[in-house]
């Protein structure tokens, strides 16, 4: 069994954490459940910082990574279908630009499957990112919608043999 804990970043202001942000990444910091084998972001400022905060809550002394495929190439068609569908949630969005959601999810589907690919058996990921991106990961890996993420709020991806689960953090 492999497990990845897939976070959004807490509050931001452009692509920095609020003072607010950093207050919250701490509280939940101390509800994380270590040990983790990977700390894992898509590389955006707010994302590393939020991660850099519950890595040091965790005790983590894994470096922190940076995951390329994890950040859409097409943020803009992203906030244009938010913006058209009038919500975060992905089958709304789906109306609004079916090809975006379709290969996108596609691709941030991969990424996330290559962050299993790296964990030993039993391992266990934190991964920082973004909504929706981070729901169109679990669906295109896993085939799963999940509900829009609140800042800081996430969803644990299971591996078990070759088959995911999706379970909501608790």
């Amino acid at each position: 069994m492999k497990t990845v804990e897939l976070r959004r970043h807490t509050d931001n202001d452009g692509d920095r954490l609020t003072d607010e942000g950093v207050a919250a990444a701490e509280e939940i910091g101390r509800r994380l459940s270590p040990p983790y084998d990977a700390f894992v972001s898509t590389g955006a400022a707010r994302a590393v910082q939020t991660l850099d905060i519950w890595r040091s809550a965790a005790g983590g002394r894994a470096p922190l990574e940076q995951s390329d495929g994890l950040r859409s190439r097409h943020e803009d068609r992203w906030r244009a279908a938010y913006k058209a569908a009038d919500s975060g949630d992905l089958r709304a969005m789906q109306g609004a630009d079916p090809d975006l959601v379709r290969d996108d999810s596609a691709t941030l589907g991969a990424a996330l499957q290559e962050v299993f690919d790296r964990l030993p058996e039993e391992g266990r990921a934190l991964v920082v990112g973004h909504s929706p991106t981070n729901e169109a990961a679990v669906l295109g890996l896993t085939g799963q919608y999940v509900d829009p993420l609140d800042k800081g709020g996430g969803v644990l991806v299971i591996q078990v043999e070759g088959n995911y689960r999706v379970e909501p953090l608790r």
